[in-house]
């Protein structure tokens, strides 16, 4: 497994998610999203495995902005500026995500 975690300092459902793949000894990256945001390959890759709107996090206070923007090209450019603008953690196992606590979901991946 090749896991990394995308996630905010600050988010509850960031810190379990790390806590679940430490105590089943899995190694992850983490990568603080208010830090270093997330790329465009990287973010291509959650969006196979995702739809957008499920990954833009409706309490962002911008969320509803994007609604308005009539072009998903527009959309993904305005989440590249602002990664805040996603739901964390994202969890990303190679070509598989999830968005969110899913614990269900990963323990299929072991």
């Amino acid at each position: 497994m090749n896991i990394q975690i995308f996630g905010k300092s600050k988010c509850f459902d960031t810190k379990k998610a790390e806590r679940y793949f430490k105590e089943r000894r899995v190694k992850y990256q983490y990568i603080d999203m208010k830090k270093y945001g997330i790329s465009r390959g990287e973010l291509n890759g959650v969006l196979r495995s995702v739809p957008l709107s499920d990954l833009v996090d409706p309490k962002h206070p911008d969320a509803a902005l994007l609604q308005y923007l009539a072009y998903d090209q527009d959309k993904m450019e305005k989440v590249l500026e602002h990664p805040t603008l996603l739901r964390t953690p994202i969890v990303r196992n190679g070509k598989q995500a999830t968005v969110g606590y899913q614990p269900e979901q990963w323990k299929t991946w072991e």
